[in-house]
């Protein structure tokens, strides 16, 4: 049985995981240009190496924090649902929800077109 404490809860977590998402794709830029402007300078091979990897590894965990937060989506909306039918539609807790469903939503459809 879903709660108005559950709620709050997956509420969080897909604020947190949207966030988490949000850093990723910064470092992302971050270490791309990194990247690049030691190619620019010529830097030692090995170094290059170390610092492609490290882009790797970045890129890595954009489609892993995506995929979580996916299923972090589908909890909230799930929770939510089960509330509206108990009638408890109201609250501050119900509208922070439904803007972070919102909000995901629209990075979702935003990303894939």
């Amino acid at each position: 049985m879903a709660t108005v404490r559950n709620l709050k809860i997956k509420t969080s977590t897909c604020k947190r995981i949207l966030k988490e998402l949000h850093s990723y794709e910064k470092e992302v830029e971050r270490e791309a240009g990194k990247t690049a402007d030691m190619k620019e300078k010529g830097a030692d091979p090995y170094d290059l190496k170390q610092q492609e990897n490290v882009l790797a590894e970045s890129r890595m965990m954009v489609p892993d924090c995506r995929k979580r937060l996916e299923g972090a989506l589908e909890d909230l909306k799930g929770t939510l649902v089960e509330l509206e039918e108990t009638d408890e539609k109201q609250g501050p807790e119900f509208e922070e929800a439904r803007n972070i469903i919102a909000d995901v939503e629209k990075l979702f459809e935003s990303s894939e077109v």
